[in-house]
């Protein structure tokens, strides 16, 4: 195939890709092969992946061509590329979970995440980087290498973490999208700094079987996408009751296709309370306000929202759950010091040591009050609108280890909210802004309508970083 003909099938969106393969316009072997080639040129310097299946997903394309050339597509999906973040078991295969001493750690079970998508038909190209043990929003890891943010091609910035390959190889066209997780931000916060449409799920959405855990209580699933379209199609792919997750067996039913493309006239958003404001860069603050502009010119009212909290506060909360949980599940080898790890990451795992179990469930009982002020305040109201981060992607020289930019994010996971996060503006020097929309728990649907009403108004989303 030519350069050419390889980067026209990568330029598509995974919703224009599905549909030219459904309809036999594009060969399953051939969207493999363009992604492998960019992934070959692309891949040295970006480092979005940790492993390349290249022979399975060849072995798979082909045989998609064979079946859906016979009529026996499986389904919309068959024969789509997608890349995983390397939490996500499958049997056989290495799943390291960015951690030097899991390097050669062979998962014996398949998550049920991965099995289902791979039941639809979808084509796994291979594992994306993590910040290790998906503990750190930035996006670094010293063991494994941190990705290179695509928006800026001669300085690295922050990707976004802990799915830092995931954002980096969708915002790069080394995969029309992946899945990430997110227990306190980790598909927001990439999708913020790499100019994606990225979804944190509610918990039961997604099962999370066979995926390696931070925190059982926080702990979800989500898609990373280049726009809404492509975001609510992949949702609806990933969703499945599964009794090795109990929670997926008691979530209310949701297709947020019949209310995609409704319009917002008649929604009330509500703005961040006026005390947010000041920790957020201007040029992010700028972007918020226009999109708030924007989205009250397409009939929604802009409200204002008394908050039973601080959002700084429910940051520090989530970390007297997450720690104690990621140190029950990860004692072993922080506790040994011979067991080289990413010593930005050690700290944060062993404040679990010392987190008393009073404290930990004053916590839990404090997300339990919030939760029902938190629907009080939200009474009558739609979403709650906030900026995804409070700063454009940083140089990495400027990050501050022993702090987070989940300012913004982690009251979505301490309070099982679902939350979308989309492009909508840049900075001075070229950098994404983002929007963030949280709804209530389960109401992905909502999310996703405002998305789409957002994005069909805007062509944020449609900017690509410059090649490098």
């Amino acid at each position: 195939m030519d350069a050419v003909a390889s980067a026209d099938i990568t330029g598509l969106s995974a919703t224009a890709l599905s549909e030219k393969i459904a309809a036999r316009k594009l060969s399953p072997v051939d969207a493999v092969d363009a992604y492998l080639a960019r992934i070959a040129a692309k891949e040295p310097k970006l480092q979005a992946y940790v492993a390349v299946y290249g022979d399975d997903a060849r072995l798979a394309a082909e045989a998609a061509h064979k079946a859906i050339r016979a009529g026996h597509a499986v389904g919309p999906l068959h024969g789509v590329p997608i890349a995983l973040k390397d939490l996500i078991e499958i049997e056989g295969k290495i799943v390291t979970g960015g951690c030097g001493a899991w390097r050669n750690r062979v998962a014996t079970r398949t998550a049920t995440l991965a099995r289902h998508l791979i039941a639809q038909g979808m084509i796994v190209l291979g594992k994306t980087h993590t910040v290790q043990f998906a503990m750190g929003g930035w996006g670094t890891n010293t063991q494994f290498g941190t990705p290179w943010n695509p928006w800026d091609p001669k300085q690295k910035r922050t990707p976004g973490g802990s799915s830092s390959g995931s954002a980096v190889a969708v915002a790069a066209g080394l995969a029309p999208w992946a899945i990430g997780s997110d227990t306190g931000g980790s598909v927001r916060l990439p999708a913020s700094w790499c100019g994606l449409t990225g979804l944190k799920t509610t918990i039961g959405r997604i099962s999370t079987y066979a995926v390696l855990p931070l925190s059982t209580t926080f702990d979800t699933l989500g898609p990373m996408c280049r726009s809404v379209d492509d975001t609510a199609l992949l949702y609806q792919a990933m969703k499945s009751a599964d009794p090795n997750d109990p929670r997926t067996l008691h979530a209310p039913p949701d297709d947020p296709m019949p209310t995609l493309r409704r319009g917002i006239r008649g929604l009330r958003l509500a703005r961040m309370p006026d005390s947010e404001r000041q920790v957020v860069q201007p040029d992010v603050l700028d972007a918020y306000d226009k999109s708030l502009a924007q989205l009250g010119d397409l009939g929604a009212e802009i409200v204002s929202i008394k908050l039973p909290f601080a959002f700084a506060d429910l940051t520090r909360a989530v970390g007297r759950i997450i720690s104690p949980e990621a140190y029950a599940f990860l004692h072993d080898l922080v506790d040994d010091d011979g067991t080289p790890l990413d010593e930005d990451v050690r700290p944060r795992v062993t404040v679990g040591k010392k987190t008393t179990a009073s404290e930990y469930v004053e916590a839990l009982q404090l997300r339990e009050d919030l939760k029902q002020k938190f629907a009080t305040a939200m009474s009558g109201i739609d979403a709650l609108l906030t900026p995804t981060t409070t700063s454009v992607a940083l140089l990495l020289d400027d990050v501050d280890q022993s702090g987070t930019p989940a300012h913004f994010t982690r009251f979505g996971n301490f309070l099982d909210l679902c939350a979308l996060a989309l492009p909508n503006g840049f900075s001075a020097s070229g950098l994404p802004t983002s929007l963030q929309v949280v709804c209530r728990g389960y109401d992905e649907a909502m999310a996703l309508r405002i998305g789409w009403a957002f994005q069909e108004a805007t062509d944020w989303h449609l900017r690509r970083p410059p090649e490098i």
